[in-house]
Parts: structure tokens; C-alpha cells; sequence
């Protein structure tokens, strides 16, 4: 296999990225963390192609809690889970088909009692003694009414007492100023329905990290979404990989048109790989690693495509090959 200077690899790929070879068959290729996608739906996906597809780890950002309990956290892929989306009555989103029942909670109070029914720490409560680790809202003024300001506090304040993180999913005029307002700690979604000013791209990207999902759109939102991910990126915001996987009937693994879309909006290269390996959110998964068979990439251009053809292999079945 013709291979560029170690230098070049590390400069498009990142520090991480090792030549290696299959200890059982000698298949040459290269060596990267493993990938995780930061925001799926596996009630409607099928789990188990997500790691020949190259996937080892996921976030679920909206599911039944109950079900979602009952994944091992120690098999393949490696879960971390949201639970059900906290939403106001007759909020998104409720009436789609996709969503259930048992994937949402409706929040009527701002009670920080636990037990009071309505109350923001009881939906909170809950997702967190079904093993969430992170609490997700839903800011889709599109859709429906949303979380009065009192209650969107107030969940947000139970969530950080118990020390999960915030997730929300922003959609319409005003959204994400009101995320950011509130305190939320991350964006579901790239915001795709308006386009952000500098100064609020400024303020939330010291303080947010934003999901991209930017190839779930048609041409118009995607425009808006990269737009508004370049600037974020730009000012230093922290930029994960993640593809609404379930939302429409796509492959179920790594997804060449999300990292495209993430390459325009200049999250490219090594910053892609950074995306697509930053396990804060769900942890590293253990005893695994992402192999891609073959040469790397010629150029920088180039690396998009070329992570579509990643899998999950053990870890231990590598072995890096010295140059």
C-alpha cells in the first residue's frame, strides 16, 4: 500500500490515526478511535448493522425510557440515552407518527418536588433513575406550544443538580436565543430555521455544544444549518457528529452526506474525526476501534467519503504498522 508521510496522516486525520493491519487476516488500512453518532432514535433503527456500518457508539435523543433501561451497557454498540422528550401539552412532538406516547413526558409546573405530578423534577426524576445521561426538551415553537420560562428554568435546574447535561431540540423564531437563555448545554439540531446572528453565535459558542444533523434537510434548511454551523465552528464552538438516524429511511451507519455537509460548513479533516470520536457525552466505547480498510486520503477533500467505508473491529485485532 502506497502511504503518505506519517505527518500528512496525523495532519488530515488527526493524532489518533495510525497505519495498521489485521492481525488475522493482514488487511492493511488505517487505525482511528471509535465513531460515535450523538443523535439517534433506536426504536426506530436497527441496532445491530450500526457497527459493520462503522458506528460503535450512540445517543439516543428521544425514546421510551423503560425500553431503553434494558440495553446493556456494556455490549455493541455502546448506548447512552436521553429517555423521553420533555415537552409542554400538545408539544412536539406529540401527534407524529414516529413518536409513541411512551417517548414523551408533558411538564405542566415548575415544582422542584419530587412526586408532584406535572412537576419539572418529576419528569426529570424519572429519566434519571431509568439511566439517562442527559435530559432532553423540546424548543419547537413550529409545532406547538413550548415550555413556558418558568418550567424550562426549572428543568434545566434539576437536570444540572443531578449533573446531566441539557439537550434540546430548537425550531422556530427565537429558539435557540431562548436555549441559550436558559442555560442548555447542547443543540440537538444545528438550528436550520433561522439564520443566527455573530453575536449570538458569539455568546453560545463558549457555553454550547451544538449536534449537527445537517443532511436531514431539504436545500433551504441545509443552507441555513451549515451557515450557521461554519460560525459556530469558527468562533470555537464544539461541533458532534450526529445524524437523526430514524428520522427517513437512510443507511444505518456512518453517513458520507452528513460528513459532506459537515466538510462545507468547514468541519473538516481532522475536525471531522474529532466530531465523530468525542465521547462526552456517551463515553469512549471500550475494546473497540474504527478500521478502515485500504489507503488513506489523498487530500483533505478527500476524507469524507473515505470514513464511509469505517467498521467496528476489536481493538486487539489491530496491529499498527511501523513505518
Amino acid at each position: 500500500m502506497l502511504r503518505p508521510d506519517p505527518q500528512r496522516l496525523r495532519e488530515l486525520l488527526g493524532p489518533q490515526a495510525a497505519f495498521c493491519r489485521r492481525s488475522i487476516s493482514g488487511e492493511p488500512g488505517i487505525m482511528l478511535p471509535a465513531f460515535i453518532d450523538h443523535h439517534v432514535h433506536l426504536h426506530l433503527i436497527d441496532e445491530r448493522a450500526l457497527a459493520i456500518g462503522g458506528i460503535a457508539g450512540v445517543l439516543d435523543l428521544g425514546g421510551d425510557p423503560v425500553e431503553l433501561a434494558r440495553h446493556s451497557r456494556d455490549g455493541m454498540p455502546r448506548i447512552a440515552y436521553a429517555g423521553a422528550f420533555l415537552t409542554a401539552e400538545g408539544g412536539y412532538p406529540s401527534g407524529r407518527g414516529w413518536a409513541p406516547d411512551s417517548i414523551m413526558r408533558v411538564v405542566t409546573g415548575p415544582s422542584t418536588h419530587p412526586g408532584v405530578a406535572g412537576g419539572a423534577a418529576t419528569a426529570v426524576d424519572e429519566q434519571a433513575e431509568f439511566g439517562a445521561s442527559v435530559i432532553k426538551i423540546s424548543l419547537n415553537a413550529d409545532a406547538g406550544p413550548t415550555l413556558p420560562g418558568p418550567v424550562l428554568a426549572a428543568v434545566v435546574a434539576c437536570a444540572h443538580e443531578r449533573g446531566l447535561p441539557v439537550v434540546a431540540h430548537v425550531e422556530g423564531d427565537g429558539m435557540t436565543r431562548l436555549a441559550l437563555d436558559a442555560g442548555v448545554d447542547v443543540l440537538a439540531h444545528t438550528p436550520f430555521t433561522e439564520r443566527l446572528s455573530a453575536d449570538l453565535v458569539e455568546r453560545a459558542a463558549p457555553s454550547q455544544t451544538w449536534i449537527s444533523t445537517l443532511a436531514i434537510h431539504g436545500s433551504a434548511q441545509r443552507q441555513i444549518a451549515e451557515e450557521n454551523l461554519s460560525a459556530f465552528a469558527s468562533a470555537g464552538g464544539r461541533v458532534l457528529y450526529g445524524t437523526d438516524l430514524g428520522n427517513g429511511q437512510r443507511r444505518v451507519g456512518v453517513l458520507v452526506d452528513e460528513l459532506a455537509a459537515l466538510d462545507r460548513a468547514g468541519v473538516r479533516g481532522a475536525a471531522a474525526v474529532d466530531a465523530l470520536t468525542d465521547p462526552a457525552l456517551v463515553g469512549a466505547p471500550a475494546g473497540v476501534a474504527t478500521f478502515v480498510p485500504g489507503p488513506p486520503p489523498g487530500s483533505l477533500g478527500e476524507v469524507a467519503a473515505w470514513l464511509g467505508g469505517a467498521t467496528v473491529v476489536p481493538s486487539e485485532e489491530l496491529v499498527h504498522d511501523d513505518i
